[in-house]
């Protein structure tokens, strides 16, 4: 193989990619079984196979048990906006996000009191093991998971507070914002670091993908006077979300 030369499994795997895209392999048409790939290309059956597995990897295609591998339905992607915190009533993001685009989402949450790891310790300038307040959310949008988020908030700070549990009590469904300032824990910077990764299984059964799909990671966290208040990883399907950033210009 000279330089720059693709691996011929990659020579494969995009002549079928094309095809996909254009239209020429609809979406729920059988793939072209590995003899067949074997003979139209002059290639060996592990180079099919490979070619296979990089289209499965993308998403392009699934396999279907006893029958064989199947373009799949490619999704419009639809945004999900990122915005500067914008007072609103004490709507929580996902909430302001909704209202703005008249749509009506629905969510699921589940509240536990947990021990920090090192990761989530380090977060939220803590040692590890001490209490946090683990909350984890299902986003929905016309009955379709869109989101999940997983957030987790110092007991020290929220302990034996009106707002101890997120969803509970007289600001239960408010944002992080209105709920520190109810304590009088003044929120004045929030962080998010954007990035990508393979989903679990959790994540992958929860949002409706299959094993391989990719989904965008958020890490957000508030902070109050330089200290950490709040942090969450949120996480969104890439292939049917994309993160949309609205961000004032000061």
């Amino acid at each position: 193989m000279t330089f720059g030369e693709q691996p011929a499994y990659l020579r494969v795997a995009d002549d079928l990619r094309k095809q996909i895209v254009s239209g020429t392999l609809p979406p729920h048409t059988r793939l072209p079984s590995q003899a067949r790939i074997r003979e139209e290309y002059g290639v060996s059956d592990t180079v099919a196979l490979e070619a296979r597995k990089v289209l499965m990897a993308e998403g392009l295609v699934e396999g279907r048990s006893g029958s064989g591998t199947y373009v799949r339905e490619r999704p419009v992607p639809r945004r999900v906006s990122r915005a500067a915190y914008r007072h609103r009533g004490g709507l929580s993001p996902f909430r302001q996000e909704q209202a703005e685009a008249g749509a009506r989402g629905t969510w699921e949450s589940r509240s536990e009191q947990a021990l920090a790891d090192g990761d989530i310790a380090r977060r939220l300038a803590i040692d590890i093991g001490d209490r946090v307040m683990c909350t984890s959310y299902v986003f929905r949008d016309a009955g379709e998971a869109m989101m999940l988020s997983t957030s987790w908030e110092p007991l020290a700070v929220t302990g034996r507070t009106p707002v101890m549990l997120p969803e509970e009590g007289p600001l239960g469904g408010c944002g992080v914002v209105e709920r520190m300032a109810a304590i009088e824990v003044i929120v004045d910077n929030v962080a998010e670091e954007v990035g990508a990764r393979p989903g679990l299984a959790e994540e992958l059964h929860l949002l409706g993908g299959v094993p391989g799909h990719v989904v965008v990671v958020i890490e957000r966290t508030y902070y109050a006077s330089g200290r950490p208040v709040e942090t969450a990883d949120v996480v969104i399907p890439a292939d049917r979300y994309r993160v949309a950033y609205h961000l004032p210009v000061k």
